[in-house]
């Protein structure tokens, strides 16, 4: 039998889960766990996955983690091919998040004031055109109240309020589809787009994820997120993450 899961791996098993139903879309996971969860996705429920390097190459392959020198090339996806993909919508990126709102705005751009701020971070990058385009989805790896935070202090990635309140050109293509933290899995299927508790992960209980969010979470019809079968447990151990990589990004 097939020990059990860590939760690391229960963590690989949600990101790969965002990828459901997607398709023939470039998955662009931004990330250890979210390119563990894409790959798994590949291999598993979503086949016609597109995965690239993150460089200049469509993989033919899955890979292991930190090994695509050895993977077969299928096509060119130079940089600015990226931006006809983002137009499209052909594309479902997973993000981090510095801090991330109840209706999904983003911040990976600084701490405290724009003008003045007390921590600089990586900036916009591509989150406005990104959340406003495609489907979006955010990986955090440690949950808090200081990343799940009132009010976000830059909106990067737009979020539905903000969506909302742009008009229809925003709204269009905008889906903020899933949110996973070490702590659970979230949503924003709720009257007013704002976040709630899809699952918690095994051995979380919903009030460690409430005491660690700064605003209220719609909990009534959470869950436990899915454990990984034993075959995508044989993936993850033997053919993607051999060396157990994914074990450092999330204790147990």
């Amino acid at each position: 039998m097939t020990s059990a899961a860590t939760r690391a791996e229960i963590c690989a098993i949600a990101c790969a889960d965002l990828f459901a139903g997607d398709g023939e879309i470039l998955a662009s996971p931004m990330g250890l766990l979210p390119t563990l969860g894409a790959r798994l996705a590949k291999l598993t429920t979503e086949p016609d996955l597109l995965l690239s390097d993150g460089e200049a190459y469509l993989l033919a392959d899955v890979p292991e983690l930190g090994n695509n020198s050895s993977s077969d090339v299928e096509g060119w996806l130079p940089y600015r091919k990226v931006f006809d993909i983002v137009a499209h919508g052909r594309r479902h990126v997973v993000m981090g998040a510095n801090q991330i709102d109840r209706y999904g705005n983003q911040n990976i751009s600084c701490i405290g004031a724009h003008a003045h701020p007390t921590r600089q971070l990586l900036g916009f990058r591509g989150a406005p055109g990104n959340t406003v385009n495609h489907p979006t989805s955010y990986w955090i790896p440690r949950h808090s109240t200081r990343v799940f935070v009132e009010s976000v202090d830059v909106v990067s990635g737009v979020g539905y309020d903000r969506a909302r309140a742009a008009g229809s050109s925003a709204q269009r293509f905008h889906q903020i589809r899933r949110v996973v933290s070490n702590l659970g899995v979230f949503d924003f299927n709720t009257s007013d787009h704002s976040m709630r508790l899809v699952s918690t992960h095994p051995g979380v209980q919903q009030d460690d994820v409430v005491q660690q969010t700064s605003f209220p979470l719609d909990t009534r019809d959470a869950g436990e997120t899915r454990q990984p079968s034993d075959e995508e447990l044989r993936l993850l151990r033997e053919v993607l993450d051999p060396r157990g990589l994914r074990e450092r990004e999330v204790s147990s």
